[in-house]
């Protein structure tokens, strides 16, 4: 057995002729170690971006980083045939529909082509291999819909939109809402009761997919949506401003019946399970809860946003 010094006829070398064998010392051992993490690019000398670097630097320009992608920020796929005809009819702003080739035809799959074509939606054929690629399971069913990422607005101007409008402001914000669907209902109530737009933080909640686009029946075509990268701080900015911020949860301190919405108002959402978080509670003037006739505890957020817009709506009729 190789390297086994006990075994009939094997001899142990202990040395050469002029003694014991020198060892390196560690000197090997510490060259095959890790030299740490690949520093950016701006500190390479021979990166392009380096150069362009020392070139902004020359010419007295600070130099500006590459914006990061989100995960989120490139295209998405809706598969399958009826969510592909759903988004169709809802209007999502689609860039292409797929279908592969030898694709048996029906209802859906001819309205899918005749949406696509009346919008303006680029039709491509292509082998079933591609469309089996986009899917985990493969339940594509042969048509596929790329969407491309939803263009968000910034929080300052859904308040200056507001303003424009020559109408108190109605925004509402969303704390821990998770499911598209909800933020596309949210959406939809928010377009059909004289709202001015949405915010939705950065992270930890529903951004605005295909799912939110369908749910929404086209509504977050017409109404901008905004991304916060603070929640909290641009509640404030906006109470600042002048809207009274309201908090929506179920175990609201104020009826209601009791709420005054005829002036510039932003209407915060927090989750059914988890409610409004303790940072954006505490930014909100008063938390409303609404008042239930039967034995329900809570409804779901966006039912219970579209209660409350409903109300607001109704008040600011009759103030006219």
């Amino acid at each position: 057995m190789a390297g086994n010094s006990h075994r009939r006829g094997a001899v142990r070398k202990t040395g050469s002729k002029k003694g014991q064998v020198v060892g390196s010392g560690g000197q090997r051992r510490r060259a095959l170690e890790g030299r740490g993490a690949t520093p950016p690019a701006e500190q390479r000398v021979n990166h392009p971006a380096a150069k362009r670097a020392r070139a902004a630097a020359k010419a007295g320009k600070p130099s500006k980083p590459a914006p990061s992608r989100r995960p989120d920020d490139g295209p998405e796929w809706v598969l399958g045939r009826n969510p592909t005809v759903e988004c169709l009819r809802a209007g999502v702003p689609a860039t292409a529909l797929y279908v592969a080739v030898g694709t048996a035809n029906d209802e859906r799959l001819t309205e899918s082509v005749q949406l696509a074509a009346n919008a303006g939606v680029a039709i491509l054929e292509v082998p079933r291999a591609e469309l089996d690629r986009l899917s985990a399971n493969g339940l594509h069913q042969g048509v596929a819909l790329q969407v491309p990422p939803y263009r968000y607005a910034y929080p300052d101007d859904l308040l200056a939109r507001a303003r424009s409008a020559g109408e108190p402001a109605l925004l509402v914000a969303l704390d821990n809402i998770t499911d598209p669907r909800n933020l596309g209902a949210v959406v939809r109530s928010t377009a059909a009761f004289g709202g001015h737009g949405v915010l939705i933080p950065q992270r930890r909640s529903a951004s605005v997919t295909a799912v939110a686009w369908r749910t929404s029946a086209g509504a977050a075509a017409r109404l901008p949506v905004a991304r916060a990268t603070n929640l909290t701080r641009t509640l404030r900015d906006w109470a600042a401003a002048g809207p009274q911020v309201v908090g929506l949860d179920a175990g609201g301190d104020t009826a209601l019946d009791d709420f005054d919405g005829t002036g510039p108002t932003v209407v915060v959402v927090g989750s059914e399970g988890k409610g409004l978080s303790r940072l954006v509670r505490e930014q909100c003037d008063l938390v409303l809860g609404i008042p239930m006739a039967g034995p329900v505890e809570s409804l779901n957020a966006s039912v219970a946003a579209g209660v409350v817009l409903a109300d607001i709506a109704r008040q600011r009729r009759r103030a006219r």
